[in-house]
């Protein structure tokens, strides 16, 4: 495959000499007496060395422990079964609070409604309190504490609460319907609930207590459900059983120093969900230890966040990256945390934030470029955006047009790092590096530690060739196990089945010879016209360059003994697709992709299911134009979508 040669951007050498990763580097060679040429050096000591290699991550980013012990690697062969720090005990909290002075530690907007911020000491003695308050109901290790909540500084301190006393930290965010929420917590049975009043939407208050409600009776493990005021200053509780306000719950208590429950480095920390779209979604069990180093590294090394640096990412709190954002407390950065619409009152909204709030790492979505393109908004002149360094972009393919769209209309010096890892493992297979090139449509790097190759069907590594990613190495955030798993069955089928002793992810990818990344989408949506697999993100990167269209989703339909390709598309308000536009539309794939690229049939739709996150749902689509039965419809954000592919008369004929 043929990739670019020259790079949208390179680091200039003050940027490399000051880059945490390079200081890092320095660290490694002086303590173990190594080399490295360059980061691909670097990144073989990580594989080849890894007791050494995560205990220099320990020390560099200064995790702390209450005792580390002697081993660093058991069972350093097994997938699963490798355990990093055995031996180990610590807080997860604790390394989040390690500051409690006077400057920011979170600011918080909701749409134009609700500005907060809280300083490193506010946000210590809010947890004081309410870790005080859950302790004397008898929360302890083990135990289960879910937030149903917006994005907002109460979910950050009910976290760091729950975890601060050894139990369980796990979250959805409070547009989910009643069964999405029973699917979830009904499995893990949390002791408490904390919820929201309500959030902000487009503009629009919703309430939340009222859903509580309905759904309460169905978690009966849940002895306390502890709501937090945003859209009302005292919120009437009085409606829900064992509910009661947050000032409430904690007012008999006095924030003083918090008494962090040491934890072994492999005790749960957090429960996370699968998207759930094939039926009810799977409870991720993962590690204290490991999302602590895991997330040190990603923050300090691979994102080079600095203490005092702004870091924000736009997400849910039923999304991964939530986690991953909370994490860059542990890197004594400030968090910025928006909750809202990324289009009210209009698309230039977290490019004011950003301005307002010196944002310096930007994290977003790539479907949130591709939006941003398609309606033309061109931050780059309208807002300085000079405090960001890093913009980082996940959820779904970048493709090379929005790197184009990123260095051309947002800002010409940054380092836009597309990150690919997800749930599963709670933080990054490939990413960013601040100290390399950005090369159009590719990942920069492998990520530090991580023993990431391509493989065909019967496990050759490839270069330069499509393949499955897999990770031939353990690594701290592979998952403790599943929820109500005991056999580890489940587990080893999702991740152990297709290899053995290899971690199999899920996705469709090339790893070129500059060891750059390209990513073609799941490879469990890969479509298979004539035995030939392809990938959607090359059809999606050829449709959504037309103007006429706002965007897409490709299925592969079952048709005469074969697949062939649907495409379908929405338009722009007032289109009609019609035979110029699908004729453009096919052709240009077929001179830009293969003939086999080309779908057979090309529908017009009103709109795409997605899940929570944003991310479009191929399969479940996939599954509605076969008749068969989406298992699990309350995982999407629209479900009522699916009503649009069923039944239709362009897909019952050749």
């Amino acid at each position: 495959m043929s990739m670019p040669s020259v790079p949208l951007w390179t680091p200039s050498d003050d940027l490399i000499a000051d880059a945490n990763i390079t200081a890092f580097q320095r660290a490694v060679e002086e303590r173990w007496g190594n080399e490295f040429s360059d980061y691909p050096a670097l990144h073989d000591f990580s594989l080849a060395e890894p007791e050494k290699f995560w205990v220099s991550v320990r020390d560099f980013c200064n995790a702390r422990a209450e005792n580390w012990g002697d081993r660093v690697l058991d069972d350093g062969d097994r997938m699963p079964g490798a355990k990093f720090f055995p031996d180990a005990t610590l807080n997860f909290a604790e390394n989040l609070l390690r500051r409690r002075d006077g400057t920011p530690a979170i600011i918080f907007r909701a749409e134009d409604k609700v500005r907060r911020q809280l300083s490193w000491r506010e946000l210590y003695d809010s947890v004081s309190v309410l870790a005080q308050a859950l302790k004397a109901m008898g929360v302890g290790k083990g135990d289960r504490c879910a937030g149903f909540l917006p994005n907002m500084p109460g979910a950050v301190i009910a976290m760091l609460a729950t975890t601060s006393l050894g139990a369980i930290w796990t979250s959805c965010s409070p547009d989910f319907g009643v069964n999405g929420v029973l699917d979830r917590f009904g499995q893990t049975e949390p002791k408490v609930l904390f919820t929201a009043d309500g959030y902000f939407y487009n503009g629009v208050t919703h309430d939340s207590l009222a859903r509580v409600a309905e759904f309460s009776a169905g978690l009966p493990t849940v002895e306390k459900i502890v709501v937090i005021p945003l859209v009302s200053d005292i919120p009437d509780v009085s409606a829900i059983p064992n509910a009661v306000n947050l000032a409430d719950f904690t007012a008999p208590f006095t924030a003083g120093d918090i008494d962090f429950a040491q934890m072994p480095f492999n005790s749960p920390l957090y429960i996370m969900y699968s998207s759930g779209t094939t039926g009810k979604p799977k409870c991720i069990v993962h590690g204290a230890g490991g999302t602590l180093l895991t997330h040190l590294k990603e923050h300090i090394l691979h994102c080079d966040v600095k203490p005092g640096d702004r870091v924000f990412y736009f997400t849910t709190c039923g999304w991964m990256m939530w986690n991953w954002l909370v994490s860059g407390l542990a890197a004594e950065a400030t968090l910025i945390l928006y909750d809202g619409s990324t289009y009210f009152p209009d698309g230039n909204v977290l490019f004011d934030l950003a301005d307002e709030t010196k944002i310096t790492l930007f994290g977003t979505s790539a479907k949130y470029i591709d939006a941003l393109a398609k309606a033309a908004i061109k931050p780059m002149d309208t807002h300085d955006l000079s405090s960001i360094r890093t913009i980082t972009s996940t959820g779904s393919v970048l493709a090379p047009e929005g790197f184009d769209y990123v260095y051309g209309n947002i800002k010409k010096d940054v380092c836009l790092s597309s990150i690919a890892g997800g749930t599963d493992i709670l933080g990054c297979f490939i990413g960013g590096n601040p100290t390399l090139p950005v090369y159009r449509g590719e990942i920069q790097c492998r990520l530090l530690g991580m023993a990431v190759e391509v493989y065909d069907e019967t496990g050759r590594s490839l270069h330069n060739e499509k393949g499955e990613l897999v990770c031939t190495k353990p690594f701290p955030t592979m998952p403790l196990y599943f929820w109500d798993d005991a056999d580890g069955a489940r587990y080893h089928d999702a991740y152990f089945d297709r290899f053995d002793n290899i971690w199999c992810h899920g996705d469709f990818v090339l790893r070129t010879d500059r060891d750059g990344w390209v990513i073609y989408g799941r490879s469990d949506a890969t479509l298979n016209p004539g035995g030939v697999r392809i990938g959607t993100a090359e059809i999606y990167r050829q449709v959504e360059q037309f103007d006429e269209v706002v965007e897409s989703i490709v299925i592969g339909q079952d048709w005469e003994k074969d697949t062939r390709v649907v495409l379908f598309v929405v338009l722009r308000p007032g289109m009609t697709l019609d035979d110029d536009l699908t004729d453009r539309i096919r052709k240009r794939i077929r001179q830009n992709c293969t003939p086999r690229h080309v779908p057979a049939k090309v529908v017009q739709v009103t709109d795409i299911p997605r899940t929570k996150s944003g991310k479009i749902t191929e399969l479940a689509v996939r599954d509605v134009v076969h008749g068969r039965n989406v298992k699990n419809s309350e995982a999407l954000a629209n479900p009522e979508a699916l009503d649009l592919y069923r039944d239709l008369p362009a897909l019952q004929v050749a």
